[in-house]
Order: C-alpha cells, then structure tokens, then sequence
C-alpha cells in the first residue's frame, strides 16, 4: 500500500515537473513544436538532452540549442540555460540540412550525418581523417557542396562560404532561472546587435534596477567564450525612449494602441516596420533603438541604413522661419504681380 503510495507521489511529482518546464519554456518564448519535443524527451527519461531550433533573422540563422539535465536527487528536469549564434551566411532552407559525407566501410556506400548548426557540421567534417564532403541539402542525393577533404587535407571550400568555414559561429550562453531571464525572442535580438530593456535586474547585493541590455560584440570574449554584457541604466544613462520616438514623424505614434505596441518591440530589441514619409509618400522602414547614442536606426526592407534624419519632426523655429519665409515669398509675389 506504502508502496503504492510513493509510485502516485512520484507520478504526480513528475507530472508537476513536466508542467513547471512547458509554462517556463513558454514564458521564455520558445515555439509550441519545441515544448512537445521536450515533453517527449522527459517522458523517454534520458538524463540529460537538448533541443535544437533555427530562427531566420535580419542578420542570418540564429541556430539554438536549449539544454535540459535531471536531478541528481530526484527525477525531475531543469532548464538552467541555453544558447544562441548567429550563422550570418545563407540560411538553411526549408527541409535542408548539413550533411557531412565520407565513405563507409562498404564499398559503394557512405557514411552521412546530419546537423542543422553549421558550427557543428564544420567541427565535425573538420574531425575527418581520410575523405570526406560538407554539403548542405535535403538529402546526399539533392545536395550542394560546400567543402572537400581527401586524405584529411582540406582541398576545397566553396568562395561564399570561406568565412564561415574560417569563423564558424560561437555560441552566447543565457542563464535562465525557473522561466526568468533573457527570453528566446530577446537572446536572438541581442546576439544580432541590438539592446533589450530589462525591468526585473538585481545588483549583486539584490538591489533591483532597469537598463537596456546589449552585447559586446566588438569587444572580446570573457574565459567562457561568451560576450561581455554593456549596461545602461535606466534613468541614470539618459536614454528616455518615449522623448526619443517624440523626434520623429511616425505614424504609429498617433493612436496610444500602436504606439504602445511599437515601444514594447523596441524595448524587446525586435527591428518593427514603421510608416514614414519619403518625397511626399508614405514608406516603410524598420526602426531599432540605439540607447549607447539615445537614437533610433532606420532600416529599409533590404537592411540598408537609412538617413533618420529626413525623418525628424521639423523644430518649432524652423517651422516659423519656413512660415516666415512663405510669406516673404508671397508678398514678393503678390508684388511682383502689382508691378
């Protein structure tokens, strides 16, 4: 009876764990296809194992890879961080992986393993000691090369793709704990090169603080290889996003609905499209906070900068200068009509 007891505990127990990690996976951002993955890794009961994830975005493929491990004391399963690259070459298309390829013992026959971060196809092919193929594809039979070996010397590596295979992508390690951290949307974001606003910071000495968050990038790695973090507080740095956005002539800022919502994608670090106007005529950008200069970045739809400040609400002394001059130019024609 005891016996039966413990077995509906434990049942329960794990139930409970498994519903903890889909409400912490899904207030962390994660898609739906991700938290079934995990559900049926913990219902497998492996140890430990990871889930895999590819997202395009402005900059190339962010590749993620979220990690989960078991209690050493109980059976249950925590999710304490996960990564981030960016993979700014082509990005993998629909049904495509890297395949790295070399002959199998067989004759007539090869060895294929498929991965969808390239950091890991490079390393992998990079391991191979006789022949081998790095190819991107769907399958060997569809495939496209990108590098060759033979006899373990690389002999060929396809132009566009050099610079990746010299660098591959590193990967951005974020700590998350029980569903609170940097979320999955604001780690691509901020491994692409903008800044997030966090509200929920603590000082090592539990002080709470806000401040926009943002990569080092330019900078070097700390000894786990990761970015270093640049602060800026919040109001202490001086960036006042709402005065900001007041610069412009957005559209969204005119009803409080969508000026609300493009503050939030902004402070999420998300690039939102905005109307504006070019030469008399309505034009789409897409706009991203600088807090490091208190400015905005414009973009249009290809990732070419624009100028933002042809998009700057005219001050109040040139609008009086401009009206002056109106009327200078209509005086000096009415004038020139009486003469």
């Amino acid at each position: 009876m005891a016996q039966n007891i413990n077995h509906k505990n434990q049942y329960l127990m794990n139930l409970n764990n498994l519903e903890n990690l889909k409400a912490e996976m899904k207030t962390l951002g994660f898609k739906a296809e991700l938290i079934e993955k995990m559900e049926e890794q913990v219902k497998a009961g492996l140890p430990e194992f990871v889930l895999k994830d590819q997202v395009n975005g402005h900059k190339g493929q962010v590749d993620l890879n979220v990690y989960f491990k078991q209690s050493g004391q109980s059976e249950n399963y925590y999710l304490n961080k996960f990564d981030v690259s960016l993979n700014e070459g082509k990005a993998l298309e629909a049904g495509q992986q890297y395949l790295v390829i070399s002959p199998s013992d067989t004759p007539g026959k090869n060895n294929v393993w498929k991965r969808e971060n390239v950091a890991e196809a490079i390393e992998l092919f990079k391991k191979h000691t006789g022949n081998a193929e790095l190819a991107v594809g769907k399958d060997a039979a569809h495939k496209t090369q990108l590098a060759s070996m033979e006899n373990g010397k690389i002999n060929y590596v396809e132009k566009d793709f050099g610079r990746i295979f010299r660098n591959p992508p590193l990967p951005q390690t974020i700590w998350v704990d029980r569903g609170k951290g940097f979320t999955a949307p604001q780690a691509i974001n901020l491994i692409e090169g903008r800044a997030v606003y966090r509200e929920d910071m603590l000082t090592q000495g539990g002080m709470p603080y806000k401040a926009w968050m943002k990569l080092d990038l330019d900078g070097p790695r700390d000894r786990h290889m990761n970015y270093n973090m640049n602060q800026y507080h919040d109001p202490s740095y001086g960036f006042n996003l709402k005065e900001v956005l007041d610069k412009f002539n957005i559209k969204e800022l005119e009803t409080p609905k969508e000026r609300e919502k493009l503050e939030s994608q902004l402070k999420n670090g998300d690039r939102p499209a905005v109307t504006v106007e070019k030469n008399g005529e309505p034009l789409k950008v897409f706009v991203e906070a600088v807090p490091r200069y208190s400015q905005l970045n414009m973009y249009t739809s290809s990732g070419r900068t624009e100028k933002r400040e042809q998009f700057l609400k005219q001050p109040s002394v040139n609008r009086e200068v401009s009206k002056a001059k109106s009327k200078e130019k209509g005086v000096s024609e009415a004038q020139g009509l009486g003469v």
